[in-house]
Formats: structure tokens, sequence, C-alpha cells
């Protein structure tokens, strides 16, 4: 029976503005009033009253100043979740089958028209979740991508336009048009097609509360990744691990912000003590602002669970259904062929969430909360839409007739019925009986 080492006790209780009604009001002000409404919230939330369309020059040259080694840095991770995304699309396959004499049926996979890529700018830089979303949209095969970001802001509080690492590499994943517009504005410009934009058919990309609530209330007529909260973690662990880098692991993901549950799965009690004794040291490295906050997560959301086996182990995992999932054991093979549920799987001491989060490959916008009990992360498959068709031949229409035209009338439905069998009218007798036989 598991049994916690450590209990999360939330964090305390906190006067909070109704996020959805706040965001249902700008997003009716934002559809009738369109583009003057967006700059006036631009003005207001990001005191931005430049340019909102970057032009494609100042896109062009935004890496001129950056550090040509963090240029090859984001080439490189470009180049892995390019190609990630693009195995991803490779893997899909139209379907074409004969299901009787006659009647064909048939699937295809068709990118949809426009996307819409959110890229977050307000505490951190997410320059990562640029190529996230971008280049895999790109690798849809989507005829149009907009991306938006929020101008950064200077020291003395004064807007400056969008990161310059922010804008070379939504240059670099292949954005047709870049917003600088954050926040609610930003998602209702490119769901609504404003700039010139055609409207979004999807949306995706992390954000804030507010962002995050903008893409659920504008879902239905918009597709969008997924409904995000806070991210997590969750790391299994037996007695083979160091018990220094599961510390730092997991201190590492609660430097996102002080809602970020982390927790850790062991069935070896010295190990679960010993991390718990070396996480205020292993906070307490993370520089400035960042540690503080690593320890407030830690403290509030952090739990560390004691098991008596790695089935036990395997199965709690399964409950949480974790964003990450970090597994630090022996016998790799048999965990990756046991666990169910989590958004992205990390195998081995020398793999770790931060090489997902920025450049190994695999999509870093993931489900929290525990959603990854029923969908996994961004990928081409968001972008794209399948689609089915089917065709029928006199061979196939007398069987395929009489069963519609049997269960629409067992259902009431007349109309059904004689569209089906007024196909029937359509063969000729000689085909009919040919048919019948």
């Amino acid at each position: 029976m598991p049994r916690l080492i450590k209990s999360a006790p939330g964090l305390p209780p906190a006067a909070q503005a109704d996020v959805a009604d706040t965001v249902q009001i700008m997003l009716a002000r934002l559809k009738t009033g369109g583009e003057a409404t967006v700059r006036d919230y631009a003005e207001r939330l990001d005191h931005w009253t430049g340019e909102i369309v970057v032009p494609p020059e100042t896109a062009r040259a935004a890496g001129d100043h950056l550090p040509d080694a963090l240029k090859q840095a984001l080439d490189y991770a470009h180049d892995n979740i390019r190609r990630f995304a693009q195995a991803q699309r490779a893997s899909l396959r139209d379907v074409e089958i004969e299901l009787q004499p006659g009647l064909m049926a048939g699937q295809k996979s068709l990118p949809v028209g426009a996307a819409g890529c959110y890229v977050p700018g307000g505490r951190y830089a997410h320059i990562a979740s640029a190529l996230m979303t971008i280049a895999t949209a790109r690798a849809a095969g989507v005829p149009h991508v907009t991306a938006c970001a929020p101008p950064r802001r200077a020291p003395d509080g004064t807007a400056q336009g969008i990161d310059p690492a922010t804008l070379y590499t939504m240059h670099l994943a292949g954005a047709d048009t870049i917003l600088c517009l954050g926040g609610v504005q930003g998602v209702a410009a490119m769901a609504y097609g404003l700039f010139g934009t055609p409207p979004a058919d999807v949306l995706a990309g992390p954000g804030n509360a507010y962002v995050a609530e903008a893409k659920r209330q504008l879902f239905g007529p918009v597709g969008i990744d997924m409904f995000a909260g806070p991210t997590d973690v969750l790391i299994l662990a037996d007695a083979t691990a160091d018990p220094a880098l599961v510390a730092l692991d997991l201190a590492g993901q609660a430097e996102h912000g002080p809602t970020s549950p982390c927790w850790l799965v062991t069935d070896h009690e010295p190990l679960a003590r010993r991390v718990a004794d070396l996480m205020p040291e292993t906070c307490a490295r993370i520089d400035g602002e960042n540690g503080a906050t690593a320890k407030a997560a830690w403290d509030a959301m952090g739990e560390i669970i004691l098991c008596d086996s790695r089935e036990e182990m395997a199965a709690e995992s399964d409950r949480y259904a974790p964003e990450h999932l970090h597994v630090q054991c022996a016998d790799l093979p048999w965990w990756q062929n046991r666990l169910t549920a989590y958004g992205s799987l990390f195998l081995g001491a020398d793999t770790t969430v931060a090489f997902g989060d920025k450049a190994s490959g695999p999509n870093h916008v993931l489900p929290t909360g525990g959603a990854a009990r029923y969908t996994g992360g961004l990928s081409v498959h968001k972008f794209l839409k399948t689609v089915t068709w089917q065709r029928a031949t006199p061979e196939a229409l007398p069987a395929l007739a009489r069963a519609t035209a049997i269960i629409s009338r067992a259902e009431g439905m007349t109309g059904h019925a004689l569209t089906a069998e007024a196909r029937l009218a359509t063969l000729t007798p000689r085909a009919h009986v040919a048919n019948e036989s």
C-alpha cells in the first residue's frame, strides 16, 4: 500500500479575479471591435503602440545580434523537432478497402488550412515553444501559420517588441506571419483572422491562465491543442538512482512556478528520505528568484510516495497520469512496456525532462492535470483531420440499399429509407437480377 513520506499541503487560498468572465468580455469586444480593439488592449495591457505585424525583414534580421552558440543550439533543436514531426507525419497513411464487392471506403489525412501558434513571453522567454508549435504545424503541411508573441518589457517598463531570440526562432521555424501581440488579444487576432491573416482553424501553444481560458472559450468553431494547467513532473526511482540527481530533476521542473506539482514515487525508503533532505539545498542551487520559486513549489506541491514494489510504483504513476514521467530505475524496457498514462516518457538517468522541454525532438506541449489518461501531447495530428470517403458500384447496391432501408424504417426515418430505395430503381432489371442471384 503506497504511503506518503512527504505530502503536498497545497497553496493557501488566494483571491483571484474571475478569469472566465474577464476573458468572455474581452473576446466579445475583440470580435466586434476587430483590429482597433486589439490595438487598444495591446497598449493598455502591454504598453505596445508599435507595429502589430512584424515586417519580414525584421524577423530575418532578428538573429544578427544573437550569440552564435545560441543560434547553433536553436538550429540543433529545430532540426530534431522538425525531423521528429516529419516522422510522425510519415507514419500516417491513406487507407482504402473494399468492404463488400463493389463497396469501397477509405480515409485520408488532410492538414487544416491555417494554424495560430501562441508563443509565451511573460516571466521567461519561451524560445523553444516557438519551435514546438510552428515547426510541428509546418511538418503537418499547414499552408499558413500565424504566430504571435507578446512584446518584452525593458527595465523601465516600456515595451520593446518581441524578444530577439524568440523572434529569430519564430522565423526559423517557418511562421508565415508574426504578430507582436500577447494575451487574449493575441489569441483572438489569430482566431478571428485579423491583420491580414486567415482565421486559424487550430490554435496551439502554452500560455497563462487568460490565454488558456481564451482557447477554451474559442474551442468549437476553432480547434485547440489542449486546455493546459500548471506543468507537472513525476519521477520513478529505485535503489539504483542517484538521490542528488533525482532531487535536481525535481527542483529543475519546480522552477516553472509555485503551482507546479512535482512527485517522487519509489520503493526504496533510504532514497526517499535522502531526496527529502536534499531538496532545500538543491532548490537553493538555482539562482535568484527561480530558486525561491522552486522551493515554494516543492513545499506546497511536492510529494514523495513510498511503494512496496515496482508494480505498485507503476500503478501509482498511472493513477497520477503526469505530464512528464521520468524513470530512473533498473530494467528500463519493463517500465517502457508497463507504463500507460503520461504526456512524455523519459527513460534513464542519462535523459532529463529539460531535454524534452528544449531540444531533443518530441513535443513539449503536453497534457497536464491528469489529462494524460486520455490524450497525448501536441503533434502533427493536432494540425491534421482524418476524413473518410466511400464509393458504391451497382454490384454493391442491392445489399447496401436493402440494409439501409430496413434500419432506417426501424428508426422511423422514412426519408432515409426512400433515398436508399431510390438507388435500387437506377439498376436495370438485368443488373438487379444478376446481383440478387
